[in-house]
């Protein structure tokens, strides 16, 4: 198994930008797809963002497309969300996931995340 740090989480104003970083231990990081999902007080943990192994293709979800960015850097066994142009609606509690099988489609539910990590709350103040 795998496990997962996020980082890089904070109080922001409305249109500004804050950039995620998840950290990965062990050497199967490069095997794994990988997720961002977000979780307000109250709600189911919604999709944000995923990324095959390689990097090579993207999803995202709507309410955040255009706006957000995954990218990862396998040698450095990281995950990163890029998030501009932030809402207060974005506020929640981000969390990294693994996904440990090696075919597509992309996982935009929980479900198809076998690993997480503890979260990094991000909220935006209007």
């Amino acid at each position: 198994q795998v496990q997962l740090v996020e980082s890089g989480g904070g109080l922001v104003q409305a249109g500004g930008s804050l950039s995620l970083s998840c950290a990965a231990s062990g050497r199967t990081f490069s095997s794994y797809a990988m997720g961002w999902f977000r979780q307000a007080p109250g709600k189911e943990r919604e999709f944000v963002a995923a990324i095959t192994p390689s990097g090579r293709s993207t999803r995202y979800a709507d309410s955040v497309k255009g706006r957000f960015t995954i990218s990862r850097d396998n040698a450095k066994n990281t995950l990163y969300l890029q998030m501009n142009s932030l809402k207060p609606e974005d506020t929640a509690v981000y969390y990294c996931g693994a996904d440990r099988r090696q075919y597509l489609p992309l996982g935009d539910r929980p479900g198809a995340y076998d690993y997480w990590g503890q979260g990094t709350q991000v909220t935006v103040s209007s």
